[in-house]
């Protein structure tokens, strides 16, 4: 699975996602080459999945998020599939999840203020099919948004 030189290789990637490979290398004690192969050996086997982007939205005017925890009408066959199929088009929701349990689907949403928020829920949230029952969790503080893992 992973060596030592893998691990150490994650560590440093995971803090620093954009650093040029030939400070990752330097920072991992590899030689250049030897960087290149097990970055691409990992991206082959699924490990790395790529870069991505972590926007913070609070910096952009989004001071609202909300956790919305939906439960679905399950009498009709396709509700599942027409309501992810609705909710992925509303652009304020930027994750979906699903569960086994009492709560079906679970919506992360932001919006620039409370009134805009209002809005989204009215036309765009409750529009959504199926829906049997939901419940909003305003979010006050994130305490720990930890997305890497002890290596």
């Amino acid at each position: 699975m992973l060596d030592d030189s893998d691990r150490r290789l994650l560590r440093h990637l995971q803090a620093d996602p954009g650093q040029p490979v030939t400070q990752l290398s330097e920072a991992a004690g590899l030689p250049l080459a030897t960087t290149y192969k097990r970055l691409e050996r990992l991206q082959a086997q699924g490990i790395l999945k790529g870069q991505r982007a972590t926007i913070h939205w609070p910096a952009l005017g989004y001071a609202v998020e909300v956790s919305l925890r939906i439960t679905l009408d399950k009498t009709e066959p396709r509700a599942f599939d027409e309501f992810l199929a609705a909710a992925r088009a509303v652009p304020e929701v930027t994750e979906i999840q699903t569960f086994l349990g009492r709560v079906d689907v679970r919506l992360a949403v932001i919006a620039r203020t409370m009134s805009h928020y209002q809005d989204i829920y009215r036309d765009r949230i409750l529009t959504l099919p199926h829906i049997a029952d939901i419940e909003a969790l305003m979010q006050v503080a994130t305490i720990k948004n930890q997305q890497t893992l002890p290596l």
